[in-house]
């Protein structure tokens, strides 16, 4: 493995950076009200501006491996760009490489009809619109999503779909025009990893609607939240079945390992900015007639947090690695490894920094609390750390544990 990013990926990392530090941290204080003004659920003017400077500037798509689609880069050429996102939580989108799209960007690409791939992911491409991923379910424990209720019924050329969901990543945008939802087609089926089906889900069919609004540390994740939505004898024509029935955990294995990689991409960019401003605010900071800096604790605090970020980087790169080179299912190992990791560190390092930010670390005043929120609302997400943690040491237990 190349530690060393060959010179595209270098002008992409500087442009980046330069993007960043010229658009968006200036902007970072006053984003919550630009969201506020427009309606909460609604895409500021500002973001569209910024986001018609990136794609002018080339900085467009950049998650998307195939040279047709997107920018041409590998998982481990990606890597350092969407580092640098994570610094801002709401930048990705900036770049067209926001969560859930992506990962429903990626699902069209390589199990999208052509019909598929004109309705959704060509306006996506084009950042007209924006999209929803349905999985998790207040009823049952979604960790195992074989216990998944929604129900998706075949009646002619429509399927009909019941049920509840939540955490309903990003549908309450008015840009979102659909989701993808997963549900059991075939509950009888002895294979139960072939009872689910996924399916595309406009967001206008008559029967869905939103129960509420959910929070997650009292964040509202406007503009684009994860409500909880009702499918009341939701009908869809038959073409909005992705893949084919009972291909559910096909696509759902073929959408999360990407997902998770790029998530524990743009922790390791939050877990690097908070160290950063530690060290900024306890060098500029004194108490008991010394600097912050000077103390034995503090000084700990920053040597173990930077070695936590190297070795979760490290960790990470090599995941990478292996996707591009082995593909995404013999990479599974150190994907589960890396997403057990990385958002734990991150909430590591950034309660450090909120600790010696004091009062102030609580506050709208620094990213901190938000990137706290986030990074572990993620040891959930995508799978808890527990389930992760049982399938890595099933995994190693088949490999290590027989003679």
């Amino acid at each position: 493995m190349d530690f060393q990013f060959n010179d595209r990926v270098q002008a992409l990392q500087g442009q980046l950076t330069r993007f960043m530090d010229e658009q968006v941290y200036p902007l970072e204080a006053e984003y919550p009200r630009h969201v506020e003004e427009a309606g909460g659920w609604t895409t500021p003017p500002v973001l569209d501006d910024l986001k018609a400077r990136a794609r002018s500037e080339g900085l467009w798509n950049l998650f998307m491996s195939g040279d047709e689609f997107g920018a041409g880069l590998s998982n481990l050429e990606y890597a350092p760009l969407a580092e640098i996102m994570g610094r801002v939580a709401w930048s990705s989108e900036v770049f067209n490489c926001s969560a859930p799209d992506t990962g429903n960007m990626e699902v069209l690409v390589r199990y999208g009809t052509d019909e598929q791939k004109e309705n959704y992911l060509n306006p996506m491409l084009d950042g007209e619109i924006r999209s929803c991923f349905s999985m998790t379910e207040p009823a049952v424990a979604s960790s195992d999503a074989t216990n998944i209720e929604c129900h998706i019924k075949r009646e002619r050329d429509e399927y009909v779909i019941n049920g509840r969901k939540w955490f309903s990543s990003g549908f309450s945008n008015e840009r979102c025009k659909f989701s993808i939802v997963m549900g059991k087609s075939d509950p009888d089926n002895p294979n139960r990893y072939q009872q689910q089906s996924m399916i595309i889900v406009p967001k206008d069919t008559p029967g869905l609607s939103v129960v509420r609004n959910i929070t997650t540390f009292g964040y509202s994740g406007s503009p684009g939240g994860h409500p909880e939505i009702n499918f009341d004898q939701v009908r869809v024509p038959a073409s909005n079945m992705l893949l084919g029935e009972g291909r559910g955990f096909e696509i759902a294995q073929g959408r999360l390992g990407p997902g998770r990689i790029h998530h524990c991409m743009r922790f390791i960019g939050s877990a690097q900015r908070a160290l950063e401003l530690m060290c900024h605010r306890v060098e500029n900071r004194s108490a008991f007639g010394m600097k912050l800096s000077e103390q034995g604790s503090i000084r700990e605090d920053i040597a173990l947090s930077f070695c936590e970020i190297e070795q979760a980087r490290l960790l990470t790169l090599k995941a990478a690695d292996k996707m591009d080179r082995e593909g995404n299912k013999a990479a599974r190992d150190l994907i589960a490894a890396a997403k057990i990791v990385v958002p734990a560190m991150t909430t590591r390092v950034v309660d450090r920094a909120i600790q010696a930010h004091g009062a102030m670390g609580f506050t709208q005043d620094t990213f901190l609390p938000q990137a706290y929120a986030s990074a572990r609302y993620i040891r959930v997400g995508d799978g808890p750390d527990q389930v992760h943690m049982s399938s890595l040491a099933r995994q190693l237990l088949r490999l290590w544990g027989t003679d």
